[in-house]
Order: C-alpha cells, then sequence, then structure tokens
C-alpha cells in the first residue's frame, strides 16, 4: 500500500528525506544540549557540597581519636546531610557523562580546599525538583529552583570510610524552565529545521532541474522526433542519461526515415502492377466485371496512397513558425466552396500561432473533409484568448449513435459505417492523422455528438507550445 505522506515526485522526496534526516540526527545530537545544561545545572550544588563535605573532611582528619571523629559526623549530619561510617565500600558504577563530571568536579574542589587528594567514589546524583519528585532531566524544564541529591562514598586520610547522602540546592539562584524550553525549542529546532528546509528546497530543486529537462525532452520528443539534442550537461549521471537520449532519438529518426522510403519504395512498386492490371481489366469483354475490378483496384490506391500521407502527415519534418491561422482557415474554406461545398467560418484569432504550417494545414484539411464527407457542409468557429486557440470544425449529418465509438475513430483504419468504400467511408486515417499533428502541437482531440444532430470537433492548441486540452467535439 502507497504510504500517503510519501511524495510523488522525486523533488519531494528527496526534501522529507532531508528534513526528516536532518530532524533525527537533531534529536540524537540534542543530548549533548541536555547533558550540557543538566551539568550546569548541577555545578553550582555540586560545588556547595564538595565545598561542605571538604570542611566536614578538614574536622575529622585533626580530630585527635575515632570517638571523637565519629561524635563529629554526628553533630555536623542533618536531614540534608547524612554521615555514614561503612567497612566495606561500593563498587563506582561507570555512570554518564553528567555523572563523571559532576565526580571530577567535587574531586577538585576537595583536593583544592585540602591540599592533597582524597579518593572519592561517586554512586549516584539527580536532579530534584521544588516537589521533591526525582523527574531525571525533565527537572531542568518544570522546575525554577531544582536541586542535586548527591550519594558517594571517600575514604578519609586516617583509611575509614565515610558513606554521605546529601540534598543541596542553587544558593538561591533561579532558572526560567519556560525560557529554557523556549530558547531550545526555537534556536535549535525551529530556526535550525527551518534553515534545513529552505536549503533542501533551494539545493534540491536545482539537483533535479537536469531530470526536469530529461523529462521535457521526452515529452517533446513525441510531439516532434526532429528536435534539437538535449544539451549534454549536469552531472555526470546526468549527462549519460542525456547522452543516451540523444542516442536514442537519433537511431529513432533514422528509423522513421527508414520507415518512410521502404513505404514509398513499396508504393511505387505497386503502382506498376496496379497499372498492369488496370491494362487488362479494360480488356475485358464483360462490362460488369470490369465494373467491380475498377471499384477494387481503385479502392486499392487508395489505401496505398492513404498509408503514405499518414507516414507522411505524422511526421514532423520543419521548423516552427508563426502562423496565420485566420488565413490558413480561409483558404481551406474557400478551396471547399469552389468544390460546389458549403464550408462558413466564424470568428478569429487575435495574433498568429507557433507551429508547423504543412503539418496543421493537413490536419484542419482532414477535420473539413471528414464534416463535408458525413454532413454534406461544414461550420468553422474560432475561439481564441491569452492561453489556448479553438477551433471547430461542425457538421450537420448523423453523428456517431454508439458514444463508445467516438474515441475509437480514430484508430487507424476504423471507420464506423464498416465500409471499406473509400468514396464513402474514407481510409480511417484521416482523423488519426489529425490527432497525430494536434498532438505534436502540444494540444489533445476529442469527439462529441451534437445537441440536435451533427457532428463537432474541436482542436484546441495552446499558445506557449506546452502540452494542453485539446478536444473533438462530435455533434
Amino acid at each position: 500500500m502507497k504510504l500517503r505522506f510519501w511524495p510523488d515526485t522525486l523533488y519531494g522526496r528527496l526534501v522529507l528525506i532531508l528534513v526528516v534526516g536532518m530532524f533525527a540526527g537533531q534529536l540524537f545530537t540534542s543530548t549533548i544540549w541536555f547533558e550540557t545544561h543538566d551539568n550546569r545545572t548541577l555545578e553550582i550544588p555540586a560545588r556547595l557540597f564538595a565545598s561542605r563535605l571538604a570542611d566536614t573532611v578538614r574536622l575529622l582528619q585533626h580530630a585527635p581519636d575515632e570517638t571523637t571523629r565519629h561524635a563529629i559526623a554526628a553533630e555536623l549530619a542533618d536531614q540534608r546531610y547524612r554521615l555514614q561510617w561503612i567497612d566495606t565500600p561500593a563498587t563506582a558504577p561507570a555512570g554518564s557523562l553528567a555523572q563523571r563530571t559532576v565526580s571530577d568536579l567535587i574531586a577538585g574542589v576537595i583536593h583544592r580546599r585540602l591540599g592533597e587528594p582524597i579518593e572519592v567514589r561517586l554512586l549516584d546524583v539527580q536532579l530534584r525538583d521544588e516537589t521533591g519528585r526525582h523527574h531525571g532531566i525533565l527537572s531542568l524544564f518544570n522546575s525554577r529552583m531544582p536541586s542535586g541529591d548527591f550519594h558517594l562514598q571517600l575514604r578519609l586520610p586516617q583509611g575509614e570510610w565515610l558513606d554521605v547522602q546529601a540534598n543541596e540546592g542553587q544558593a538561591g539562584m533561579l532558572t526560567e524552565p519556560g525560557t529554557l524550553v523556549l530558547d531550545y525549542l526555537l534556536r535549535i529546532y525551529l530556526v535550525r529545521l527551518t534553515a534545513v528546509l529552505l536549503l533542501a528546497l533551494v539545493a534540491v530543486r536545482f539537483a533535479v532541474k537536469p531530470l526536469k529537462e530529461l523529462a521535457k525532452a521526452a515529452e517533446a520528443l513525441g510531439r516532434n522526433i526532429h528536435r534539437p539534442p538535449l544539451p549534454v550537461t549536469g552531472p555526470l549521471e546526468v549527462r549519460t542519461a542525456a547522452q543516451s537520449f540523444n542516442s536514442m532519438q537519433e537511431q529513432l529518426s533514422r528509423s522513421l526515415a527508414e520507415r518512410t522510403r521502404f513505404l514509398t519504395a513499396v508504393s511505387h512498386d505497386l503502382r506498376s502492377p496496379l497499372t498492369r492490371l488496370r491494362l487488362r481489366m479494360e480488356m475485358l469483354p464483360d462490362a460488369e466485371s470490369r465494373e467491380r475490378l475498377r471499384g477494387d483496384l481503385d479502392e486499392m490506391e487508395a489505401m496505398v496512397g492513404a498509408t503514405l500521407d499518414a507516414v507522411q502527415g505524422v511526421e514532423i519534418t520543419e521548423a516552427r513558425h508563426e502562423i496565420d491561422i485566420n488565413s490558413m482557415l480561409e483558404g481551406l474554406a474557400e478551396d471547399a466552396r469552389e468544390a460546389g461545398h458549403d464550408v462558413s467560418v466564424e470568428g478569429r484569432a487575435n495574433r498568429p500561432l507557433s507551429g508547423y504550417p504543412r503539418n496543421l494545414k493537413r490536419c484542419l484539411q482532414n477535420l473539413l473533409d471528414n464534416a463535408i464527407r458525413y454532413g454534406g457542409a461544414a461550420s468553422i468557429r474560432v475561439s481564441d484568448d491569452e492561453n489556448l486557440l479553438r477551433i471547430v470544425v461542425s457538421d450537420p449529418g448523423p453523428g456517431i449513435a454508439d458514444e463508445a465509438l467516438l474515441e475509437r475513430v480514430f484508430e487507424p483504419y476504423f471507420r464506423v459505417s464498416g465500409s471499406r468504400n473509400g468514396a464513402s467511408g474514407g481510409t480511417g486515417l484521416g482523423l488519426t492523422i489529425a490527432r497525430s499533428v494536434a498532438a505534436a502541437h502540444g494540444g489533445t482531440l476529442t469527439l462529441r455528438n451534437g445537441a440536435v444532430k451533427g457532428l463537432e470537433a474541436t482542436l484546441a492548441l495552446p499558445r506557449d507550445g506546452r502540452a494542453a486540452e485539446l478536444s473533438w467535439k462530435i455533434g
């Protein structure tokens, strides 16, 4: 099942990976920040505790005998400073970085105060909030004056071991947990992640830009195989892909050229036997047989010619030009009128259209011929705006009753009537060529039946040359 939060684009995926990776890394490295603030919060209680402990050791080491030492220890002890004599010390745990730092701090203070080192084993150290509960590192955020609980064992110069448990505060200093949280979240998470997000958006966009250019080139190749080769720039992987793309384009171009030459040669070779058949047909004594053979030969020649026209019609072999759509449509309509057909043109294009003149004229001619063939007349309506030019070719004919066939009529050699008679049903290639030419101009083509009768064909061509909606309406 596809994850909803996983973007569909490579751009989005790379940005998400970078941001999530940075956030995860920040979560791990934030422990360093917590350790640092934990140490800073414990520093004052640890120094107070170490100073008090150093004074205790000084008094005890100057006591004349063991009884006096024990009496002094009992006198110095209270609820927040408990002293107990032990025979065997416990093994100090490895502890965290904070515990090791506090242990070194206490030992250092005692050493400086007494002038000699004292063996200290820190067994435990914790922060306590103002309610007296141990919340661990969360005490940094929910208490204005957290205190430190210390449990250690030290060895006196006389060799005796003393177990000490004490609680020390901040000596009147207050912390601001709310400010601390805001400072941490704002400066470390929000600011840093915002910076990473902006950097990822810019860097990833720059990194995937060559891939977008490659995708645009692949899309353009489908419309014009003779387009200029893709520039071989960018990272090594992109340059390799561009070289492969250009090589593929060259091979496809050669293949299509070879196909055209092959079909042209076949057409040329077929015309000779067809001409001989036509001569022999005229020598037949039976008039009815001659007429049937004449119809078959006419259809064969029409099929050969239409096949060649289809190959030549969908190939883009010319450069883009600014096309005067109004003059092109008026010229096509005038030619149809001279042939005795009723053709009208309504509306005008606001400005020339960038495209391939020969192919676009072929597309419009096929639409006009299709309308005249099935409707006896044609109406051309033009609408133009800033982004899209629409040319609607309609006829008053019967249309297509079966809605399911509105898309199938674009298939090569498919005709709704089912007739193979070129005079009545055409060759079945006109709409195929028209849609291919429309796609080459970045447009789309659809068909639909009219509200009353007839067939409408709407050709929509984008003004910027990119893919846009192209619909044919058959009425």
